[in-house]
C-alpha cells in the first residue's frame, strides 16, 4: 500500500495542484493536514471524479484533516477528533481503517508562544495522542501514524 502525507495549507486554494499530485503519484492513501475548510465546503466531488473516497474533519479558516483512499480499497472511519477532551473543538485528528491498516492522520498544534495557553494546549494534546496511540498499539493491528507533527528541538 502506497501511503503519502501532504500539508495542503488550504485545500481550496491548492486543489488543482493537489489533483495533479494525486494523478502523478497515485497514492493508495493520501493524508492531508491544514485543509482550512468547513465540512460543508470540502470538495468531495473533485476527489470522487479523481477516483478517491474521502473522509474529512474540517474547521473554518484553520486546521482540518482529511484522508483520501483510492476507490476499491475498503475504508471505515474509526475516530473523528482526538479523544480525551470533549471541549476540544479543533479539527486536528482523523482515523480510519483502510484494507486492514489503521491510518491515524494528525495536525499537531504548534504551541506558540511558549510559555502560555497555546503551549499548554499542545502538551495536553500530546498526552491525549500518547493515550490514543497506546490504545491502537494494544489492538495489535498494522497501523501508521502520520501528519504534521509541529515538533522542533527547541
Amino acid at each position: 500500500m502506497r501511503i503519502a502525507t501532504f500539508n495542503i495549507n488550504g485545500i481550496k486554494a491548492r486543489l488543482p495542484r493537489l489533483l495533479e499530485w494525486l494523478e502523478e503519484t497515485k497514492p493508495d492513501v493520501a493524508c492531508l493536514q491544514e485543509i482550512k475548510s468547513q465540512d460543508e465546503g470540502f470538495p468531495e466531488e473533485e476527489f470522487t471524479k479523481a477516483g478517491y473516497q474521502a473522509l474529512w474533519h474540517g474547521q473554518k479558516s484553520f486546521n482540518g484533516v482529511a484522508i483520501l483512499v483510492r476507490d476499491g480499497l475498503p475504508m471505515i472511519e474509526r475516530q473523528r477528533g482526538l479523544p480525551g477532551d470533549d471541549s476540544d473543538e479543533q479539527a486536528r485528528y482523523l482515523e480510519a481503517e483502510v484494507d486492514g491498516v489503521i491510518i491515524a492522520n494528525l495536525y499537531l498544534p504548534n504551541g506558540n508562544p511558549q510559555p502560555g495557553p497555546k503551549f499548554d494546549y499542545k502538551l495536553a494534546w500530546m498526552e491525549r495522542l500518547r493515550s490514543r496511540m497506546g490504545a491502537i498499539w494494544a489492538e495489535e493491528k498494522p497501523a501508521i501514524v502520520l501528519g504534521d507533527f509541529n515538533v522542533i528541538p527547541e
